[in-house]
């Protein structure tokens, strides 16, 4: 985002903390999120709106959201969306170099995958927020960055009706994309070694460029591999061969 661009260095970890406490003001009340969201309130007015609402706030931080409440959104989720996707991305470009959000976003992910009762914590609608943070500090302490956990943070919060992993993933895009980088998701049976693993980036950059891989271990699968990049879909596992032979027989 070009506002973001414009801020270079100023935009850190604590820019995106501000504006995740922001978005939750925004959508902690009605009558903020109808006006802020609403296309044909005049931009000037909502970013003079912004200014009173959130003094408290750096002037950087407050013009950031003076740039977002000017644009037209047609429901106010996309522009509570906005706001979150501009903290991930002001993380994202403020990170230290050997930070990897994106594969510790992914780490999460996997455990909340392979554990049915953290998953339910994180989603139960009886847990409060206050516990699902301390959870998920809880988990994140000594293996995560402040950086990761602080989007975890935001997505557990603020979770918009999305589940976990939904959230998990979205962010995971963000930071790639603030990177320049694109995201494939490999579903085998099981683990893939790490020299297979570099291969198979190494194949699929010369079609989209550079690669994060996100494996996935799922037994359905059986054997082979099935690779999703946006929309595209590579599937060369097993299961889709028996498919496949199935609807050929019953044809």
């Amino acid at each position: 985002m070009s506002a973001l661009a414009d801020l270079g260095s100023k935009a850190d970890l604590a820019t995106a903390e501000d504006l995740f406490a922001a978005g939750r003001v925004v959508a902690d009340s009605a009558q903020l999120r109808a006006v802020l969201s609403d296309p044909t309130a005049d931009p000037a007015a909502k970013a003079t709106l912004v200014k009173r609402v959130f003094v408290s706030l750096p002037a950087d931080t407050v013009a950031l959201l003076g740039v977002i409440v000017a644009q037209r959104w047609s429901s106010h989720d996309d522009l509570l969306a906005a706001i979150e996707e501009l903290g991930i991305r002001a993380i994202a470009a403020s990170a230290p170099r050997d930070v990897d959000i994106v594969a510790e976003l992914f780490a999460f992910g996997g455990a909340v995958t392979s554990d049915a009762q953290l998953e339910l914590a994180l989603r139960s609608k009886l847990a409060s927020t206050e516990s699902k943070v301390a959870l998920v500090e809880r988990l994140l302490a000594g293996r995560s960055s402040q950086q990761t956990t602080a989007i975890v943070r935001q997505l557990v919060q603020q979770p918009r009706g999305r589940s976990i992993r939904e959230s998990l993933r979205a962010a995971a895009r963000v930071v790639a994309s603030q990177d320049r980088l694109t995201i494939a998701t490999v579903y085998t049976a099981a683990p893939l070694p790490e020299a297979q693993t570099e291969r198979l980036r190494s194949a699929l950059s010369a079609t989209y460029g550079d690669l994060k891989i996100n494996q996935v271990v799922d037994p359905s699968i059986i054997g082979g591999l099935r690779v999703q990049i946006g929309d595209d879909v590579i599937d060369g596992s097993i299961a889709s061969r028996l498919a496949e032979l199935r609807l050929q027989l019953a044809g």
